[in-house]
C-alpha cells in the first residue's frame, strides 16, 4: 500500500474545512475542493478563525496556524486530486449527491487511492458501489466540530480490503484521533443513539411537554449534557437531523424512528438552524433567542 502523504477533500464546509484542518496540522498536504473557489476560499478562512479560537485560550500557537494553512491547497476541480493518496468526501447528506460526486472522482484517482467518505449515516456499501473500486472505499465519519471531537468512526463495507481498513486505521490515528469501529448499518453507532434523542426532544417540544428552553436546560442540568438536544439540533443543521432520521427510519422500518412533524415543519420553513441563524432559537442577535 502507498503511505498516505496527500489528502484530498471534497466540501469546505464546515465538516470538509473541520477535516482539513486536522489532517493539515498533522503534516499532511491537503488539497479542498467545493463547488466554487469561493466556497473553498470561505472553508479556508474558517481554519484560520478556528486556529486564532484555539491561540486566543492558548491551545494552539501562531506557527502552528501559518503551518497548517501552508498545508492546505485550493483543488479547482476534481481532476486536481489525480495524485492524492486518500480522498475524503465530505458533501451534504445526500446519497444521489455523494454518489455523483464519488463516481466522478473515481474516474480521476491513480489506482491504490482510497476513498472515504464522512457521512453519518448512509449505507457505505452502496456507496462504495458508485466507485469502481469498492475494495478500496470505507466510511471515516468525524464527529462535528472536527478539531475539538476526540472520535473517528470506521465503518467497512462488504467490499472493504482489510489492507485498506489497516492503513486508514493507522491514518486516523495519526491526526491523534480515537477510533470506533461500527457495522455497516443505518447512522452506524453515535448517530443510532443521538439522533433519536434529539428526534424525542423535538416532540416533548411538539407535544407540549416542555419549552425549548425548559428542555435544554432540563437536559443539561439534569443529565450533565454539555449541550442541550436542540441546541445540539441547531448546532448539527436540522436538515442534516431529519436526513439522518429519514434514513433510519427507511432503513430499520421501526415508528420509533419516526421524525417528528415538528422537525419536518422547521426544514420546510428553511429554519435549519445556526448555519441560517434561525432554528429552535434565532441567532440574529447577540443572545439565542428560542423561537417556540
Amino acid at each position: 500500500m502507498t503511505k498516505i502523504v496527500k489528502v484530498g477533500v471534497i466540501g469546505a464546509g464546515q465538516m470538509g474545512a473541520g477535516i482539513a484542518q486536522v489532517c493539515a496540522s498533522s503534516g499532511y498536504d491537503v488539497l479542498l475542493n467545493d463547488q466554487t473557489a469561493e466556497r473553498v476560499h470561505a472553508g479556508i478562512k474558517s481554519v484560520a478563525m478556528n486556529f486564532d479560537r484555539r491561540i486566543k485560550s492558548g491551545k494552539a500557537t501562531e506557527e502552528q496556524k501559518v503551518a497548517a494553512l501552508g498545508k492546505i491547497k485550493s483543488a479547482p476541480d476534481l481532476a486536481a486530486f489525480k495524485d492524492c493518496d486518500l480522498v475524503i468526501e465530505a458533501a451534504t447528506e445526500k446519497e444521489a449527491v455523494k454518489k455523483q460526486i464519488l463516481e466522478n472522482v473515481a474516474a480521476h484517482l491513480k489506482p491504490d487511492c482510497i476513498i472515504g467518505t464522512n457521512t453519518s449515516s448512509l449505507s457505505i456499501t452502496r456507496l462504495a458501489a458508485s466507485t469502481g473500486r469498492p475494495e478500496k472505499f470505507m466510511g471515516i465519519h468525524f464527529m462535528n466540530p472536527v478539531p475539538m471531537m476526540e472520535l473517528v468512526e470506521l465503518i467497512r463495507g462488504i467490499a472493504t480490503n482489510e489492507a485498506v481498513f489497516q492503513q486508514v486505521n493507522e491514518f486516523v490515528g495519526s491526526l491523534g484521533k480515537t477510533i470506533a469501529v461500527s457495522e455497516d448499518f443505518p447512522a452506524f453507532i453515535v448517530n443510532r443513539i443521538l439522533l433519536p434523542m434529539i428526534n424525542e426532544a423535538i416532540y416533548t417540544l411538539y407535544e407540549g411537554v416542555g419549552s425549548v428552553e425548559a428542555i435544554d436546560k432540563a437536559m443539561k442540568l439534569g443529565a450533565h449534557h454539555p449541550m442541550g438536544p436542540l441546541e445540539l439540533a441547531d448546532f448539527i443543521g436540522l436538515d442534516t437531523c431529519l436526513s439522518i432520521m429519514q434514513v433510519l427510519h427507511e432503513g430499520l422500518s421501526d415508528s420509533k424512528y419516526r421524525p417528528c412533524p415538528l422537525l419536518v415543519k422547521y426544514v420546510e420553513a428553511g429554519w435549519l438552524g445556526r448555519k441560517v441563524k434561525r432554528g429552535f432559537y434565532d441567532y440574529s442577535g447577540e443572545t439565542p433567542v428560542p423561537t417556540r
